[in-house]
């Protein structure tokens, strides 16, 4: 079958025979020695195919996400909660192509002050300059911080007066702990240290992170009045989610660390981190692992989602996109059901680990406590050329150990998922009331 251009990919109606998630194969290939938690070290391997058999549902949806990679973006709706199809669709054009999660949710923040933008911006270029062999890369890394250096003492005044009033104190102590940080940069530079400059580098930017949320003065717009009462994420979470490892010898348990954004998405984060609070994941088995995406969140029994014990009613969310110069998200239509083929949307899928909520295909407002983790390769779904932004509520991004994502496979546990901070920003949260 030859490949189709999005616009011609034609609608295939799917039979949904069968509960079961595939369990396919994972492409990704690591070099040299890593360590997650408990796992030990990992030689150098590439992943071979895990097993097969999936349903005719997922064996289409698979055929269909393929086609959409030769054809160059990211493939079809590819994260379901039930009921799919495979739409027409139509290439949206995401945001700027950023991969790195720590700089997508810099750049997520709702400020507006481009002094902290000019330190921020050489200090991530850094990254770049470390692709350069050798130590001639230090010359290249040097030249970004002093770049940023310069930037800072320029532009202090104006990052300081854009502190919220309660957070100045705060925010002038992280600047002076980016000032010796660059100082210090320097000095790994001078010493010839290259190995030493990554962990400098994002040691760095969490001060930069730091004093561009110390920007923010509360949030930012009220939700809509027909969600004002759901679990709202007022800012944002962390989440540590501990996965047990089965049937490999190398990785027994491995700690992600999620960042979870209710800037953006207020109502599908506090969801998520309601459901946190419930337990409602501990002791949940991975339910889909197919080389594209992780997904989990189907609870046992004929709901696929969360069912509410005040309501005994499934709770759902609405889609929900927040796009770049609005003040509030779009909610219930897709940016493609809205026209806005070319918007940019503020939490793009361009990062590996970027976490979104999942949804029967033709209900925008069917998410429930479903979710999906992208597998993103960026040779096979390019930045600005995938199909999922705009059409999938985005509401986080795994931050630490996010490679690890493409190891898991259908059956492994989530023992436990934990909120480490930013729980104060929840509010209406339905764990606490009785039921």
């Amino acid at each position: 079958m030859m490949a189709a251009s999005f616009a011609s990919l034609p609608t295939l109606s799917l039979v949904n025979t069968s509960r079961r998630r595939i369990d396919s194969y994972s492409s990704k290939k690591r070099v040299g020695v890593v360590r997650c938690c408990s796992g030990g070290d990992i030689p150098e391997y590439k992943q071979v195919q895990r097993g097969g058999g999936g349903t005719l549902k997922e064996c289409a949806m698979t055929l269909a996400l393929s086609l959409g990679l030769i054809a160059g973006g990211g493939g079809p709706s590819i994260a379901y909660a039930a009921n799919p199809a495979i739409p027409q669709v139509s290439v949206l054009i995401s945001g700027p192509p950023i991969k790195d999660p720590g700089a997508l949710l810099r750049y997520a923040l709702p400020i507006d002050n481009k002094a902290i933008r000019e330190v921020q911006k050489p200090l991530e270029d850094i990254t770049d300059s470390l692709k350069i062999a050798g130590v001639k890369a230090l010359d290249s890394v040097e030249r970004n911080v002093r770049q940023a250096s310069r930037s800072l003492q320029q532009g202090k005044s104006m990052i300081v007066a854009g502190f919220a009033e309660s957070k100045k104190d705060h925010g002038n102590e992280l600047i002076g702990k980016l000032e010796a940080g660059m100082q210090d940069m320097l000095q790994i530079v001078e010493d010839r240290k290259r190995d030493a400059v990554a962990p400098k580098q994002k040691e760095i930017l969490q001060y930069v992170g730091g004093i561009e949320e110390d920007m923010v003065d509360g949030f930012p717009y009220e939700v809509p009045e027909e969600y004002r009462n759901m679990p709202l994420l007022k800012g944002r979470a962390t989440v540590d989610m501990k996965v047990k490892i089965k049937d490999n010898p190398n990785l027994e348990d491995c700690l992600f660390r999620i960042v979870l954004d209710g800037y953006n998405a207020p109502v599908t984060a506090g969801n998520f981190v309601d459901l946190v609070e419930r337990h409602f994941y501990d002791g949940m088995e991975i339910q889909r692992s197919d080389g594209f995406v992780v997904q989990t969140g189907d609870p046992e029994g004929p709901a696929e989602g969360f069912i509410d014990p005040s309501t005994e009613k499934v709770r759902t969310v609405p889609l929900e996109i927040m796009v770049e110069g609005k003040k509030t998200p779009f909610y219930g239509s897709t940016l493609e059901e809205l026209g806005l083929y070319k918007a940019q949307v503020m939490l793009p899928f361009n990062a590996f680990g970027t976490m979104a909520m999942a949804r029967e295909e033709f209900e925008n407002d069917s998410g429930s406590s479903q979710v999906f983790w992208l597998l993103k390769e960026s040779e096979l779904t390019p930045s600005n050329s995938n199909i999922l932004d705009g059409r999938y509520a985005v509401f986080g991004y795994v931050t630490q150990n996010e490679d690890f994502l493409a190891d898991l496979k259908v059956g492994d546990v989530i023992e436990s998922i934990q909120v480490v901070s930013g729980l104060d920003n929840l509010v209406n949260p339905s764990y606490k009331i009785a039921g």
